[in-house]
């Protein structure tokens, strides 16, 4: 690798490696569990962070055929490159948009009564679409009351409603009795509506009894998290994060690192800067709390996460040398362990990785 050893390059201090192939088996896995329901993928988020371009073809050519993303921008961005997907877009009809979805063949995921109104009445007859029933989670969707209401209603046919979805509160928690009542709601309303298909599961959904219908809808499994939260990941990793140290110095007992001093060595150490921070979307809550390894050696992260700076201790890491390579992402730091340090989720960490990064697409 050319420039600043086995992680950086002279482009930028860090690497995100994005390997395509565990993405292609991960799907691989989930579409078997599905015992018989078409499995989708969830892209948005620009695929969670991994490059919708990149990731998108990469799931076609492992058999995927039914894409979901948030917006109509991130529509048009699975369009460009998977141009024969069934592509439906979850965040509903924005008031006005329905020609522009039609001129793209993007299919809105219709949540109100209003929606569902304004697509049925698009000129050029019916045009595939899936509706959005809400189960308890009150975010988006018709209320359970008012989709059972529409059995019978001719607004169902004209607006071309194909998949009928809705989204769990805590499939991640089996023990949650709210999953229990969300599925036996959702029977309800495909008994009402038996035209569509029926779509419920997300990641952790497709490991709930009863919950994968006809069409599931894994997302942050595909990209390496884990679906099961306590019991050991079924998924392969594909992101893997490395930084190469940039400099290497000594401090003595009493001397500080970092902005407004929040560390101060407690004897001589050793520390290591690495050429990223918050704005290549490292949070900057893993400050004193994270970790990179070195040389399979975890170092803490010293004092505040900066812009473009990181600070490791790493006088335990015999190999930490200007150049040498230190993984943020990878081996035992895994997407939801790195979360857990930063007080947030796995998710939020895969979504937030940075535009500066020097990009490989492996497998």
């Amino acid at each position: 690798m050319a420039g600043s050893g086995r992680s950086g390059t002279g482009v930028h201090g860090a690497r995100l490696t994005v390997d395509l192939s565990a993405l292609a088996a991960n799907w691989r896995r989930l579409a078997a569990l599905a015992a018989g329901a078409e499995c989708a993928a969830v892209i948005k988020a620009d695929a969670y962070g991994t490059g919708i371009g990149r990731a998108a073809p990469a799931l076609w050519a492992a058999g995927c055929r039914t894409f979901f993303v948030a917006h109509l921008s991130e529509g048009l961005a699975a369009r460009a490159v998977v141009p024969e997907a069934a592509v439906y877009v979850l965040n509903g009809l924005p008031s006005g948009s329905a020609e522009a979805f039609a001129a793209a063949g993007l299919r809105p995921v219709l949540g109100s009564l209003e929606e569902l109104t304004e697509w049925a009445a698009l000129a050029g007859g019916p045009r595939p679409a899936a509706l959005h029933v809400d189960t308890g989670m009150n975010r988006l969707g018709l209320s359970v009351p008012d989709a059972l209401a529409l059995a019978g209603d001719p607004r169902i046919p004209a607006a071309g409603i194909d998949l009928v979805i809705s989204h769990f509160v805590s499939a991640e928690r089996p023990e949650d009795p709210v999953n229990a009542r969300q599925i036996a709601d959702f029977a309800l309303v495909r008994a009402a509506l038996p035209g569509p298909r029926g779509s419920l599961a997300n990641s952790s959904g497709l490991f709930l009894d009863g919950a994968r219908h006809d069409l599931v809808r894994p997302g942050y499994a595909l990209f390496g998290g884990n679906p099961t939260p306590g019991r050991t990941n079924p998924m392969r990793p594909v992101v893997r994060l490395e930084a190469g140290i940039v400099q290497v110095r000594e401090v003595e007992a009493g001397m500080t690192a970092g902005y407004n001093g929040r560390w101060t060595a407690p004897g001589p150490r050793r520390l290591a800067t690495l050429s990223l921070g918050y704005a290549d979307g490292l949070p900057r809550s893993l400050s004193g709390r994270g970790h990179a390894l070195v040389g399979g050696v975890a170092c803490p992260i010293l004092g505040l996460v900066s812009m473009d700076l990181i600070i490791l201790d790493v006088t335990e890491a015999p190999d930490a040398r200007r150049g040498a390579g230190a993984v943020l992402i990878g081996d035992t730091l895994d997407v939801d362990t790195v979360g857990r340090s930063a007080g947030t989720i796995g998710y939020e960490i895969l979504t937030s990785l940075g535009s500066r990064y020097v990009r490989d697409y492996g497998g």
